[in-house]
C-alpha cells in the first residue's frame, strides 16, 4: 500500500524532477510527492490501473503538477482524460511547463486546467515559484470534500 498522496508531479526531466522536489522540502510544503515520468503513470495514478491499481481508493492527489511535453501520452491528453472524469475533474491540476505556445495555454484552459505556469529557467525564481504554488495550493486553496 502506498502513503497518502498530497502531490502528483507528472515530469520526465530529471533535473526538474529534483528541483521541485528540493523546493517543496526546504519549504516544508509537503510530506508526499509521487512522480509519474510520463503520461501513461500519471494516468495510471490517478486512476489506479495498471502498476497502481492497488492504489488506495479515496486517496486523490491533493494537486497534479503537469508537465506538457511527457513521453507516452503528452500532458494536454492527460489533463482531457482528468477533467473529463467526473470522479477527478475537482482535482486540482497546475500545469509547469517550459511550453510558452499561445495554443498550448489556450487549449489547457479550454480543458479545465486550474493554473499554467511556465518553469523559471533561473535556479532562484523557480524555487520562488514552486514555493508559491504549493503554499497557495496546499494551505491557501480549500479543496471541495472528497
Amino acid at each position: 500500500m502506498l502513503p497518502s498522496v498530497e502531490i502528483l508531479l507528472a515530469e520526465d526531466d530529471p533535473a526538474d524532477i529534483a528541483l521541485v522536489q528540493h523546493a517543496f522540502r526546504r519549504h516544508h510544503l509537503a510530506n508526499t510527492i509521487h512522480v509519474a515520468r510520463d503520461g501513461v503513470e500519471a494516468l495510471e495514478f490517478v486512476f489506479r490501473t495498471g502498476r497502481y491499481a492497488t492504489r488506495p481508493v479515496g486517496a486523490p492527489p491533493y494537486v497534479i503538477l503537469l508537465d506538457l511535453k511527457l513521453p507516452l501520452l503528452d500532458g494536454i491528453e492527460v489533463l482531457r482524460r482528468i477533467k473529463s472524469d467526473p470522479g477527478t475533474r475537482s482535482v486540482p491540476v497546475v500545469v509547469l511547463t517550459s511550453s510558452r505556445e499561445d495554443r498550448d495555454l489556450a487549449e489547457c484552459y479550454a480543458l479545465g486546467v486550474n493554473s499554467y505556469i511556465v518553469k523559471p529557467v533561473d535556479f532562484a525564481q523557480f524555487d520562488d515559484t514552486v514555493r508559491q504554488l504549493g503554499f497557495y495550493w496546499l494551505l491557501v486553496n480549500q479543496l471541495p470534500p472528497v
